[in-house]
């Protein structure tokens, strides 16, 4: 619980928020005219709507708001405690439940436990209110039990509703997995054997142009229907992965780039980049192939290397190949690479696998986690 981050992207403020906060002020107005067994009337009226802009930030700020909207009902409980009153508010206060669902909706897991204990004390001081009358004992019980039950159900319901969302979007990531799955294997049917075509019926050209120019007319004709086929097929997989996106103009990252992913230690463990030996002159896939399995080793070492301070990324570009190396100094892995059912490792492996490479990742010897790739210069 203490791990869990926040909740990603929490929306802003929409109208709804601001309609929620005008009808309550017109509420917590009329609530304080008419009635008429408020201990103090003009306390409650100015505490309900002071506490009301809390609404608007409690997605975004969700324990700051909470700390101020019920660390304010807290030492307004203590002050009628000293006075010898019972002070209970409007009911219209009641809407500081949602902050507490807000709390454990969007806050992070420390967050929420901080924020449960300021929470939980006006909860505690509002129940030593039976005190000062008759039977105090049998009250006291019973608004200790139902404000501690009214506490626990506005959280069990952002928690709920937390990880719904949550559950959702694995299972959005792991459509859109499959679905790119199914693409690739699309890609090397048909666009594969389509190119395959291509290079044999140009091989076929190239033999017979001299003796039989017709032939070789033939052959680029097959070429060049082969080759819009191709294209065309290629452009529906790319729009079908885009969604309606803009394509990425940018150019490819490669080898030069991945020294923009040293990262100075702060909360995190310190990336350094250390690039060496001949990368120059690369096939465009390999260039772009080493940045992305750095990228990629780089951020698992980040987010699932334990305790780890450093991770270490060499790049050494040999003759024949270019040796990539990523590893952590963290603790040892509890686990098999060949058990886990992530898809990161076996991405990498399959990308390294058709440009002719190797790759291969497991624990280190002494401490962490190490990734080792070899890819060809050359074409594979």
């Amino acid at each position: 619980m203490l791990a869990e981050p926040a909740a990603p992207d929490p929306p802003a403020r929409v109208w709804r928020d601001w309609a929620l906060v005008v009808a309550l002020v017109s509420v917590a107005v009329l609530e304080g005219l008419l009635s008429n067994d408020l201990v103090w009337p003009v306390v409650s009226v100015m505490v309900a709507i002071a506490l009301l802009p809390a609404l608007l930030w409690r997605r975004t700020h969700p324990l700051a708001v909470a700390v101020v909207a019920f660390g304010t009902l807290a030492v307004i409980d203590s002050v009628s405690l000293i006075a010898g009153v019972r002070w209970e508010g409007l009911g219209t206060t009641a809407y500081v439940l949602i902050l507490i669902y807000a709390l454990f909706r969007w806050a992070s897991g420390r967050h929420s436990v901080i924020g449960l204990g300021v929470v939980s004390l006006p909860v505690l001081l509002s129940t030593l209110g039976p005190l000062l009358q008759p039977r105090a004992n049998d009250q006291l019980a019973t608004n200790l039990l139902g404000g501690g039950l009214v506490l626990l159900a506005a959280a069990a319901l952002g928690l709920s509703v937390r990880f719904q969302d949550k559950a959702r979007s694995r299972g959005l990531d792991k459509v859109k997995l499959l679905e790119r799955e199914q693409l690739a294997r699309e890609l090397h049917d048909t666009v594969a054997h389509h190119v395959s075509a291509i290079a044999i019926r140009a091989q076929a050209g190239r033999v017979v142009a001299a003796s039989d120019p017709t032939a070789a007319l033939d052959a680029l004709l097959v070429i060049e229907e082969e080759a819009s086929q191709t294209l065309a097929e290629m452009r529906a997989m790319v729009g079908a992965l885009r969604h309606g996106e803009e394509a990425d103009l940018s150019p490819q990252r490669g080898v030069a780039d991945i020294e923009r992913l040293a990262v100075v230690a702060g909360d995190g463990p310190q990336v350094d980049v250390e690039l060496s030996g001949d990368l120059g002159a690369l096939q465009p896939s390999v260039n772009a192939a080493l940045y992305r399995l750095a990228q990629e080793s780089i951020t698992n070492a980040l987010r699932h290397g334990r305790h780890a301070t450093r991770v270490r990324v060499s790049v050494y570009g040999e003759d024949e190949c270019v040796r990539l190396t990523v590893g952590d100094d963290g603790d040892p892995a509890p686990f098999d690479a060949r058990s886990t059912t992530g898809f990161g490792l076996i991405g990498m492996a399959e990308r390294a696998k058709l440009l002719g490479g190797t790759l291969e990742a497991g624990p280190s010897q002494h401490r962490g986690w190490t990734v080792r790739a070899v890819l060809p210069r050359g074409r594979p």
